[in-house]
This record gives structure tokens, C-alpha cells and sequence, in this order.
């Protein structure tokens, strides 16, 4: 076999998968009917659990599993320190989500505003899945070491080469190389350093691939055989891809996310923190616009605490304009088409072309 197809089988035969495709940890789009279906066509599903509280935790991967007996990888943030809260700011971005949404956008309050990280740890080791994956930094040692214990391996995400190094250094089973391509948020372990860490997928794979001795995960802007037989070339052992499953019926997005997806070019995405305060890329629309100027949005997660109303209403109404919408460069490649059938499809395209 080429180093390629090596690589492949490699990772296939560690994490349990017949096929290197990872269906990215989509927080708000990662329905248990997803996951399963990926895992069940050989890949490994995912959960996106930042939202989630522990009992949804359990819920979940009990779904999964009753259909489908495949791998699957809960996926958590790294709590970033409390923001400093300024409130004349904070009830200035309340006026231009209001005057966006025409509504009265309410001032967040206190918080908390995300779940208790402690707890989602128990509730994800309780659940046992094959992967357990971080995003904004790593695990804690004694978090690794539980996990280790329970024989569950745990991957990282990644940014820069350096921040692969310390995923690796903490004990990571694989490294994720996400380049600025990708869809949702970014994974820099410093919020602060987000913008300075947008290297493409293809500067940034290889070098990747050379700096650590794990294996690394190729995410940001693969959508078809091509661009995984390209990734497992430039020295990726699998892939993870999001945006690629978002229109599958499996997803169950809002109809008018969908739409916009399957008509977006690569320059209607747009990297901001508009939706939440944390840097991701999404659809360009009026609440990306409207904090690309004079008022910076609030720091995450006040952000998007302000604009849960806004979303919602959004959301009621159809309208894209005003939803929360994330997207990857590569959105309109993406296919209406069962998630099984696309994993399949995928590996097919993929193999016809690697040597």
C-alpha cells in the first residue's frame, strides 16, 4: 500500500473505524441520528456537548448507541477564564441586536452562561465513548489520566504546529489540524490569538504531520474524495468534516440554513464573533455585519447570551439574515444525501484516486 493508504488503516485499526471520516462534534447540529448513521457506514460519529448538560450527555450516546454499535466522540471546550463584563458595552451591543432584530434584546444578566465543565467531564467519562476531543486547549492532566484509565482515547484540535505539540506533550492520542477553511469555531487554545491563527489547511497539514509523532486529523474545507485523498497525501492519517454533513437529512437544520448553504460561495463566509465571541466562520449575513465596524461584540459567552433571543426569533421566522449560521468555505459542494451514503461515496471518491 502507499504511506497514504497506510496511515489510513493505521488510525482505522486504532479507533476502531472501517473508514478515516470523523463527523465533526457540531454543537447544535449533531443529532443522535447523525452520529449513528456515520458510525454505522464505519466512520465515527460526534457530539458537539458545549450546550449540553450532563443528563443530555448520557441521552445522547445512549441514542447513538441503540442505533448503531459504532464509534463515536464527545466533544468539550476548555473553559476559558470569566470575560470582563463592561455593562455600557454590553448594553450597546442590546441596542444594535435590537435595532437589527426589531425586538427588544434584553441585557444578559450575571450568568452563568455555560454549562458546568466539571460535570460535563463525569457525565462524558460515565458515557464511555471510544473518543473523547477538546477544543480551546486541553485537557487538564488529571482529566487525561481518567481517561486513559477508562481506556477512552482522547484527540485535540488544533491551530498551529506549536499548539499540536502541546496536545501531544499532554497526551493526546491524535492531533486535529483545523485550517482556516473550516467552519464553526475556532480552536485556538488563546481566544486572544484567534485572528493570527487562521493558516490554511494545506500550509498547515503538513508541517503538522512532520512536527509530531501522533496521528493528525485533516479539518477544515474537505467536501469530497478529492480533498480527502489530498489531506491523506500531505500526510493525514483521517479526516474530520462538518460542514460536508450539514445537509444531510440526518442534521435536521432550519430548511433556510440548508438553502444558504447550497448556494454559498467561498467568500459569503466570513470569520467573526458576532454569533457568540469567539472567533468562527459562518455565513456572511446582517449580524456578521453589523459588528464588522465601530462596536466589537461582547466577549464570549456574554455574546451569545445576547443573541440567543435574536436567534431564536430568527429562527421562527426563517430568516438567515439574522441566524446564527455557520459555514465552511466549501458549503455549496456539500450534498443533500444520507449521512451513510455519503461516508460511503466519500471513501469511494477517495480511494479511486490515492495510489
Amino acid at each position: 500500500m502507499s504511506p497514504a493508504r497506510d496511515r489510513a488503516a493505521a488510525f482505522c485499526a486504532c479507533f476502531g473505524l472501517s473508514i478515516p471520516i470523523l463527523q465533526a462534534p457540531m454543537a447544535g447540529a449533531c443529532p443522535p441520528a447523525l452520529a449513528a448513521a456515520v458510525a454505522a457506514a464505519g466512520g465515527m460519529g460526534g457530539m458537539g456537548a458545549l450546550m449540553s448538560s450532563p443528563a443530555a450527555i448520557g441521552d445522547w450516546a445512549r441514542q447513538v448507541r441503540a442505533a448503531s454499535n459504532g464509534a463515536f466522540q464527545i466533544n468539550l471546550w476548555i473553559p476559558d477564564p470569566p470575560p470582563a463584563r463592561d455593562a455600557a458595552h454590553e448594553a450597546a451591543v442590546a441596542q444594535r441586536l435590537g435595532e437589527l432584530a426589531g425586538m427588544e434584546v434584553p441585557l444578559p444578566g450575571e450568568g452563568p452562561f455555560v454549562q458546568d465543565f466539571a460535570a460535563q467531564v463525569e457525565a462524558m467519562i460515565a458515557a464511555g465513548p471510544a473518543v473523547a476531543s477538546c477544543i480551546m486547549g486541553v485537557f487538564p492532566p488529571e482529566v487525561a489520566a481518567r481517561l486513559k484509565e477508562r481506556g477512552i482515547l482522547w484527540i485535540a484540535n488544533a491551530t498551529t504546529v506549536a499548539e499540536a505539540r502541546e496536545a501531544e506533550a499532554a497526551g493526546a492520542a491524535a492531533v486535529i489540524a483545523q485550517g482556516a477553511e473550516a467552519g464553526g469555531h475556532r480552536g485556538a487554545f488563546a481566544a486572544a490569538q484567534a485572528e493570527a491563527q487562521c493558516t490554511g489547511l494545506f500550509a498547515l497539514l503538513p508541517q503538522m504531520a512532520d512536527a509530531v509523532g501522533i496521528p493528525v486529523i485533516a479539518a477544515g474545507g474537505i467536501m469530497d474524495g478529492r480533498g480527502i485523498a489530498a489531506a491523506l497525501t500531505l500526510g493525514a492519517s483521517a479526516v474530520q468534516m462538518g460542514t460536508a454533513f450539514l445537509r444531510c437529512p440526518e442534521a435536521a437544520i432550519h430548511p433556510a440554513w440548508a438553502a444558504a448553504l447550497a448556494a454559498a460561495k467561498p467568500e459569503d463566509t466570513v470569520l467573526t464573533r458576532a454569533f457568540s465571541g469567539r472567533l468562527g466562520r459562518g455565513l456572511r449575513n446582517s449580524v456578521a455585519e453589523a459588528f464588522a465596524g465601530d462596536l466589537a461584540p461582547a466577549p464570549y459567552p456574554v455574546q451569545r447570551a445576547l443573541m440567543a433571543p435574536v436567534r431564536a426569533a430568527a429562527e421562527k421566522a426563517g430568516d438567515i439574515s439574522r441566524m446564527q449560521a455557520w459555514a465552511g468555505q466549501g458549503a455549496a459542494m456539500g450534498r443533500e444525501e444520507p449521512a451513510g451514503a455519503l461516508v460511503r461515496r466519500l471513501w469511494e471518491e477517495a480511494t479511486a484516486l490515492l495510489p
